[in-house]
Parts: C-alpha cells; structure tokens; sequence
C-alpha cells in the first residue's frame, strides 16, 4: 500500500496505524513561532470505533491502510451472524459480527444497501444510509387538540427503534427516519 506523508493527511483518508485500520477524521497543519511544524491530527480506530487525537511531526508518514467501503443489501440475520450482499451482479455474501455492526442494528431494513467497510476481507463496519423508511409498529394514539404547541410521543418501529414522533403520527405509518441523529424527518 502507499505511504501516505503529513502533507497529504486530508479528512477520510484510510491509514494503518498501530497494527488497526484508522481514518483520519480532522487534520490541523500547526507552524508554531518556535520550533519544528507538525500535524494536530483526529483518527477513529475503524475496528473499535475508538477516537483520539495524535501529533505528527512535519515529513513523517503512515502506511495507507488496505480497506474497501462496499455498497451492500441488507438479506436476513440468523441470530448470532447478519448477511450482507454485494450489489454490483456477482451476488457474493458477507456475515458481519454483531461487534461491526454496532449501533447500525436498530436501523437495519432487509433489501436496503448500507455501507460495509472490508479489511483483509473481513467486515469491520457497516453504515446505514443517511435517511430510512420504517413502519411504526408500536405507539400512544394521539389525541385532537393535545397542545398548541407541537409535541412529541415515543414511537417503536420495525427495527425495533424507538424514536420521538409527533403526536399526529399513527401506528402503521410508515416513517422517513434520520439515521445519524435518530430523528423523525418526514412521513414516507
């Protein structure tokens, strides 16, 4: 793989560092009054999701770190693996761990594609896309004329979820949820 120098650090870039996987999260170029410049930079261990941030000397370099981000279909969980297939024709699958998966769990959906990032063609990670459409399976009915002002009720969906809706949101409607923050977005 190539060496990546300080100078080419940008935010994404994928390096090996201490033996792991790490992104680089946010890079700072630091040329203090006195003595030598060095980079201020923010990784996050893509095996652990651990983040920290490290110094770099001026010149010094990182292996680039042999990773692919995959878009791939979410296909069914046996209860100890979740599957994953690859969309682009050769229809290969992966079972993903449940430590990969971390917090993505609750927004899993079959036959949606999320992002699964392979190392030494294992998966270490898998990205739920940004907006997912969920039915709402469990929650209070809303009253007419509860408040003026526009309140919110907690709402279980499909994947097992629970997220603040309004109070006009009825069971079985079908939700447009933020995956990054957890947020009601829209009816679908």
């Amino acid at each position: 793989m190539a060496n990546y120098s300080t100078n080419e650090f940008k935010g994404g870039l994928k390096v090996m560092l201490d033996g792991d996987p790490c992104a680089i999260l946010e890079n700072e170029y630091v040329k203090p009054g006195k003595g030598q410049a060095f980079n201020r930079v923010k990784l996050r261990n893509l095996i652990s999701g651990r983040v920290w941030e490290r110094t770099f000397k001026s010149g010094e370099s990182l292996e680039g770190a042999d990773v692919l981000e995959l878009e791939m279909e979410y296909l069914y969980t046996d209860g100890e693996m979740w599957h994953f297939m690859k969309t682009d024709g050769s229809f290969e699958q992966y079972a993903v761990e449940k430590k990969a998966l971390g917090d993505t769990e609750k927004w899993l959906k079959e036959q949606v594609a999320y992002t699964v990032t392979l190392w030494n063609d294992n998966a270490i990670n898998v990205n739920p896309p940004n907006f997912i459409e969920l039915e709402v399976v469990e929650t209070d009915p809303g009253l007419k004329g509860d408040t003026a002002q526009g309140g919110s009720k907690p709402a279980t969906l499909s994947s097992g979820a629970v997220v603040r809706v309004p109070l006009f949101i009825n069971q079985g409607e079908v939700l447009k949820i933020d995956t990054r923050n957890g947020e009601y977005v829209s009816r679908a």
